[in-house]
């Protein structure tokens, strides 16, 4: 195997163990997954759209929307108007800030920690590093395989009809 496809093939086994590792967390504390990753994606403190959380990381829509509903529906999350659109954001109520933080504060731990011991190895640079190869990434299989994440649509299988 040719150096480059041995890299790519190590980076993409990293990726599936990474996300391994939160599908992991959210099963032993008893949180479904797309919970942990909507609250994750609502816990920096601002107001999201269901389509920011959609495009800025790549879950279904329908996805988004069942799990905003169930948040909202158990008082975690409220939706505010956003102009006169229908879209609307997405604000975590004081009970939903104390439930992701609840259920958040390990997983910030770990990656934090996991973060510095990779850190003191290697170049705090390579986060840019995987996110520049990301990027690049979703550009070339868009221009190879259609719209994809990278193109307006931003569909997942489950999404196309």
């Amino acid at each position: 195997m040719d150096k480059s496809k041995e890299r790519i093939r190590k980076l993409m086994s990293a990726d599936v163990r990474m996300g391994e590792a939160y599908y992991l967390f959210s099963r032993r504390r008893g949180v479904k997954e797309n919970e942990l990753n909507v609250l994750y994606a609502l816990d920096d403190g601002g107001a999201h759209t269901q389509q920011q959380i959609v495009r800025d990381w790549l879950m279904p829509k329908t996805t988004v929307n069942t799990t905003v509903k169930a948040l909202v529906r158990e008082g975690y999350a409220t939706l505010l108007p956003q102009g006169g659109g229908r879209d609307k954001q997405i604000v975590l109520t004081e009970e939903g800030r104390k439930r992701a933080q609840e259920i958040l504060r390990d997983v910030y731990a770990a990656e934090r920690a996991a973060m510095e011991r990779t850190c003191s190895r290697f170049s705090p640079e390579f986060v840019e590093a995987v996110g520049y190869f990301a990027d690049c990434l979703l550009e070339e299989l868009s221009q190879r395989g259609g719209q994809g994440a990278a193109g307006k649509g931003n569909e997942r299988e489950e999404d196309v009809p």
